[in-house]
């Protein structure tokens, strides 16, 4: 039984890992705004699964509902960023971006403080806590279609250049945005002359090496700094 509820809990970040490995390609095939549409209906989806385990008297369904709770997690974490920064005016994008930080954090301490056995982890109520990460899905599913497409993706990857300039418009409002036009212009030329590399490549890669030091290192003390804990 240990083992059983071992793999519940694991199976989400091997979802993960798989959804996060996929993103890139599914970024440049179908657009951000797409796959993050697609990726909250992946997530109802599992919300729903779980929700129902209970009355189906299934142990599997949690299995299926985690792992595909990974693979949406694993999608949303590296589009999101994209999107948030790239349809942010310039003088506002770091903020916008730092503000994903902020909104996980609050999402596990309300998780973590919905998930006491005196509000939904009770004997009763606890498929509607495994089912509630279906509800943020569900509101952006139901908002997001009011927004444009990544302007950068428009330009660099359609080559739709109205398209680029109205969703500009649309985000940032009338003005003259040639500027911000011109700069994803350039950076379209320069990733033509770029690699792209797996993360094999990365790994192998001496001028990214003290990078990758960092980024590890960073990553795995925040376990130890006890945020959790706070």
């Amino acid at each position: 039984l240990l083992f059983l509820w071992s793999i519940v809990v694991s199976i989400f970040g091997i979802g993960g890992l798989l959804g996060s490995s996929g993103s890139r390609y599914l970024n440049v095939k179908f657009g951000k705004k797409k796959c993050l549409l697609c990726n909250n209906v992946l997530m109802i989806v599992a919300a729903s699964i779980m929700g129902c385990s209970k009355i189906a008297h299934s142990f599997e369904m949690i299995l299926i509902g985690r792992f595909m709770c990974g693979v949406s997690a694993g999608l949303c974490v590296p589009l999101h960023h994209q999107y948030v920064g790239e349809i942010s005016p310039k003088k506002l994008r770091g903020f916008a971006n730092a503000s994903s930080s902020f909104f996980w954090s609050l999402g596990k301490a309300i998780g973590q403080i919905s998930g006491q056995r005196e509000l939904l982890g009770s004997q009763s109520l606890w498929p509607m806590l495994m089912a509630s990460c279906g509800f943020p899905a569900l509101v952006q599913l139901v908002t997001l279609p009011f927004f444009p497409e990544s302007p950068p993706y428009l330009l660099m990857h359609k080559g739709d250049l109205e398209g680029c300039k109205k969703a500009i418009r649309q985000l940032w409002g009338e003005g003259q945005h040639q500027a911000e036009i011109d700069d994803i212009m350039k950076e379209k030329s320069t990733m033509k002359n770029t690699k792209i590399l797996s993360v094999l490549d990365l790994v192998k890669e001496p001028a990214f090496r003290w990078q990758l030091y960092m980024t590890v290192i960073l990553t795995a003390t925040i376990q130890l700094c006890g945020i959790n804990a706070v």
